[in-house]
């Protein structure tokens, strides 16, 4: 299929790497510029298929887990840690071979929650944790975990709001939305795709004991 703006590759279908830890089967990757998700968007990463046949590791591997929802844009970059051997406190940066292990550091698994959307070019560093639904702009690299249902944008990113006010995103928390069989999160798809918070409550109410 020819390659368009309009087209989006759903990673479920197209990840490969042990390490990439997918849940569901809606996330995607706006791939029309680019190669695949894999080949463009995670970097220094153990497990595609050149480096599970070239060597093996001396360290263990940070995973990388998506959840479902999830909406990357084009050009983002998630790094992950193989390329973590440069240590600031030594004298020389540089990665020789005889001392990889001893320079590595490892910066744990990054963590994309379920309904986040990555903005074209955004960069996400080792380590990691997205939140539920959050945002985070274009071009911005994010250093730091990013809150459940914020935005954030900016070198390094920063907090620029919240989506919603803390009441509210307490109770989106604890609806667990991504967590619903998919039979209830497409019949209260209205209220999903809306902003009221009352309503969504007691939609799901209904549908709980409707199918009890």
């Amino acid at each position: 299929m020819q390659k368009h703006w309009s087209q989006v590759e759903y990673l479920h279908q197209t990840v490969t790497n042990p390490n990439i830890h997918l849940r569901g089967t809606h996330s995607y990757y706006s791939h029309a510029w680019t190669g695949s998700f894999e080949d463009s968007v995670v970097r220094y990463h153990y497990g595609d298929e050149f480096s599970r046949n070239a060597w093996t590791p001396q360290w263990p591997i940070d995973q990388l887990h998506i959840g479902d929802y999830v909406c990357i844009g084009a050009e983002a970059i998630i790094l992950m840690g193989g390329n973590n051997t440069h240590r600031t406190e030594w004298f020389s940066l540089y990665p020789f071979g005889d001392v990889i292990a001893e320079a590595y550091e490892g910066k744990g698994d990054t963590r994309i929650g379920d309904g986040a959307w990555l903005g074209m070019r955004a960069v996400i560093m080792p380590g990691i944790t997205i939140g539920e639904g959050a945002v985070v702009a274009s071009g911005a690299i994010v250093t730091k975990d990013v809150a459940p249902y914020t935005i954030v944008a900016g070198n390094a990113a920063k907090l620029v709001r919240a989506r919603f006010d803390e009441a509210t995103i307490a109770k989106l928390l604890a609806l667990n939305i991504y967590d619903w069989p998919v039979e209830k999160f497409d019949a209260l798809r209205p209220t999903v795709c809306a902003s009221d918070i009352d309503a969504l409550i007691a939609a799901s109410e209904r549908w709980d004991a409707a199918t009890a």
